[in-house]
């Protein structure tokens, strides 16, 4: 086997993941300020209010369907009798439509980044290329499953026979390379789309994704003072008032009972 065999499907892959895990610890041990998705809504909320829940809920299920077909053997579909054909049918058809909501989502945001002058001036260097990435990691598998499981045989190509056992051997430390070999290239290409994301992901704002708000339903209350006029007087502030005469205000303090009447 060649050698570029070795290292793309095995040794890049390792490394990748030793970049992820590492860069998760470090970041999180030095940089907790900076674990936010650096929110730009202040500058720009309409087409982020569109784009953003596209994107994510399609990035979900992507990553559902990612998890299923690769985590789970064939052998257990079949023992719950699930067919191959039904499969492939419930991998693809969702899958794709999945595919095109994270696309849409994508692309509005990156619109909404280029136009829009105030959050092009706020996006780093490290956004850019998490883009770039992100992009090519998204629109290799789309092109991927469209080309070869939507349009292509019948049946589609099976990886399940090949990039999922690979994949799960890899994670064991126990290396297939040969697996890879005969896979489509348009898999190939999604593949090492995919690690390359995963070795820059813990150095961008996409950490976010593992800020899951946990505590939220822990936290103590906040507690507002009321608004409510009945729990108490309120003082109301004027303005401005009309200037009075000397002589007004004299026969408004005369009016006034003394302290001691």
């Amino acid at each position: 086997m060649a050698n570029y065999n070795e290292f793309l499907w095995v040794a890049f892959p390792w490394l990748a993941i030793a970049a992820f895990v590492i860069g998760i610890i470090w970041r999180w041990r030095t940089d907790q300020f900076g674990w936010t998705s650096h929110s730009t809504q202040i500058y720009e909320s309409k087409l982020l209010r569109l784009s953003s829940p596209l994107f994510h809920w399609g990035m979900v299920f992507v990553v559902i369907g990612h998890l299923m077909g690769l985590a789970i053997p064939k052998s257990w579909t079949r023992s719950v009798g699930i067919s191959d054909a039904v499969y492939h049918a419930i991998a693809t058809y969702p899958g794709t439509v999945a595919g095109i909501a994270a696309l849409l989502g994508l692309a509005g945001l990156l619109y909404r980044r280029i136009v829009n002058r105030s959050v092009f001036l706020a996006t780093s260097t490290s956004d850019k290329v998490m883009y770039v990435l992100l992009g090519g990691a998204i629109l290799t598998g789309f092109f991927a499953t469209v080309s070869l499981q939507l349009f292509g045989d019948a049946h589609g190509y099976d990886y399940r026979e090949t990039i999922s056992p690979w994949l799960r051997q890899l994670l064991v430390f126990n290396a297939h390379p040969e697996l890879m070999v005969d896979v489509p290239w348009q898999f190939k290409l999604h593949v090492i789309a995919g690690f390359t994301l995963i070795a820059v992901w813990p150095f961008t704002r996409l950490v976010h994704a593992f800020s899951a708000p946990v505590g939220y339903t822990t936290r103590p209350y906040v507690v507002y003072r009321s608004r409510d006029t009945r729990t108490g007087p309120v003082k109301e502030h004027v303005a401005w008032e009309p200037i009075r005469s000397h002589t007004e205000q004299l026969d408004e303090r005369n009016e006034t009972p003394s302290r001691g009447a």
